[in-house]
């Protein structure tokens, strides 16, 4: 099937499903599972994400179909920004490449009076070196000028960005108060330039189901459904939470942006035909904040118990030796998303009163500035040798990948979202037969202990994780048992997530409910 070729529906399907990301799909585990069992179950599926680059591109993810989408940004700069500040920074330069461009303008002067007065002095003339005294003052001086200028217009810049100044605060809480849940075209405009990118490709293809992942995907799919009604078609939105909005660390330092997302989720929250969520906490939660008549439905975010044959046919990185470490030699692993508040500091500062212990970062991004700097803090502590930062591999062979390993650490700090998360690594190292050290975050922290398939500790507290360390390291058979438990991990698998999912589509659209191969054969003849 030519992936380029999305607006074809596929033959014989259950209905169509448009999928909608905010990223590039490559590292999303769920999405990618998501999508790829639609598909499996007889949906004609077609993911929409985020092109990191310039240009498109599209690709299959089993019988799904991915299409990555240019997203032009021009409202992601507000419209202050293009305007200048005569009362603010008077010495700044008007918004645009003027300051560059004078300030390389001076740069090119005085590299071509220094040339001059080479030449001068290679030619012996005194009169023509001394002649160039004037412009090289003066050069001097306006170079000062400009560079003055030029910090005054970065500062601006930034005082700008940050929007952090009485009349900006007073301007975001005129808008809330004026517009109110709409406020968030005002306060965060990139959100109609992902609709503008998205809108467009999601009515061409027709879709019967929109689902949409996270918060601000849950805009562009509610557009869409309402566009899609106008024109008398009925389209189901389902809106996939993936975490409590409210309680998040805003990736954006800009201060109207964490506003702007929630007033935006609140406007089309009630949109939603039906909403599924990653944990029985944060669906109770999402009830709550946005009044909704049916209590979401929980898929987890667990790995797959079986791989395709083609997938377990790759071979399968090698972490020992990738860490170029023994088989027994004691290894910690800790594997996703990379920042300061998941905690990996602890797991490097703690090195020093492990030893022998070598410790595994499996991360999207290895070179990041944060990971930089915990290589360099390890560096500092005389531990860099034991030390591993590697790349993610792909999500169906985590599990594999992971348990070379002798124990998975989950070493967040105290943030809302992190209370009531089971997280995705929780599930793959649990299917590792890992033994678990995670600090006192309240739901997997109380699922470890309620299993003993692991050691609680102190969030930050590097004596109290020493303890919980040590403690594994010195019975790991104990944790590992837990996993011989009937069912546990059962229950923890994607194909038993895929199914629930798959109940929320067929009960929007009761007519694609699958078909037997047997009953089909029947219906045939």
């Amino acid at each position: 099937m030519d992936p380029e070729n999305i607006t074809t529906p596929r033959p014989g399907s259950r209905g169509r499903i448009v999928m909608l990301v905010d990223n590039g799909v490559n590292g999303d585990s769920r999405v990618q599972k998501e999508a790829r069992s639609a598909a499996e179950a007889g949906w004609d599926v077609v993911l929409l994400g985020k092109s990191p680059g310039k240009s498109e591109q599209h690709w299959m993810l089993g019988d799904a179909r991915v299409r990555l989408l240019k997203v032009p940004g021009p409202m992601q700069r507000r419209r202050h920004e293009y305007r200048r500040a005569p009362l603010r920074a008077p010495l700044a330069y008007r918004p645009g490449p003027l300051a560059a461009y004078r300030k390389q303008k001076m740069k090119a002067w005085r590299a071509d009076l220094k040339l001059r007065r080479i030449e001068a002095n290679e030619n012996g003339a005194a009169l023509a070196k001394a002649a160039l005294l004037p412009e090289r003052v003066t050069a001097k001086v306006a170079s000062r000028w400009v560079d003055t200028r030029v910090r005054r217009t970065n500062a601006l810049e930034q005082r700008r960005k940050r929007m952090d100044a009485p009349l900006d605060r007073f301007t975001t809480a005129f808008w809330q108060r004026a517009m109110g849940d709409r406020a968030w075209r005002r306060l965060d405009p990139f959100l109609l330039d992902l609709d503008l990118a998205y809108g467009k490709v999601i009515d061409e293809l027709k879709p019967d189901l929109i689902h949409a992942n996270d918060f601000r995907m849950l805009g562009v799919g509610a557009r869409a459904v309402m566009r899609a009604r106008a024109a008398k078609r009925d389209v189901k939105l389902v809106w996939d939470a993936h975490e409590f909005l409210p309680g998040i660390k805003p990736w954006d330092p800009h201060p109207r942006w964490h506003v702007a997302q929630c007033l935006h989720e609140l406007a089309y929250s009630k949109y939603a035909d039906a909403v599924t969520t990653v944990s029985p906490t944060l669906a109770e939660m999402l009830v709550e904040r946005h009044g909704l008549a049916e209590k979401p439905a929980v898929v987890l975010n667990a790995p797959d118990a079986e791989v395709s044959p083609e997938q377990a046919a790759e071979p399968v990185p090698d972490l020992r030796e990738l860490c170029g470490i023994g088989p027994d030699v004691p290894l910690a692993v800790y594997s996703g998303a990379a920042a300061p508040q998941r905690g990996l500091d602890i797991m490097v500062e703690s090195l020093p009163q492990l030893p022998g212990l070598h410790v595994a970062f499996i991360v999207l991004r290895p070179n990041s500035g944060y990971m930089t700097g915990l290589a360099e803090r390890a560096a500092e502590l005389g531990v860099a040798d034991r030390v591993h930062i590697l790349p993610y591999v792909p999500h169906y062979q985590v599990v594999r990948f992971l348990a070379a390993a002798d124990l998975g650490v989950i070493p967040i700090h105290h943030w809302p979202n992190h209370e009531i998360a089971l997280i995705t690594k929780f599930f793959e190292y649990s299917h590792a037969r890992l033994p678990f050290v995670v600090s006192d975050v309240k739901t997997m922290g109380a699922m470890v202990a309620e299993t003993g398939q692991g050691e609680v500790f102190t969030a930050e507290d590097v004596t109290d994780y020493v303890r919980a360390v040590k403690a594994v390291l010195a019975d790991p058979k104990k944790y590992r048992e837990v996993y011989d438990r009937p069912g546990l991990l059962d229950q923890w698998t994607w194909e038993a997530q895929a199914a629930a999912l798959d109940e929320v589509y067929t009960k929007l659209l009761p007519g694609s409910r699958r078909v037997s191969v047997e009953r089909a054969a029947e219906v045939t003849v």
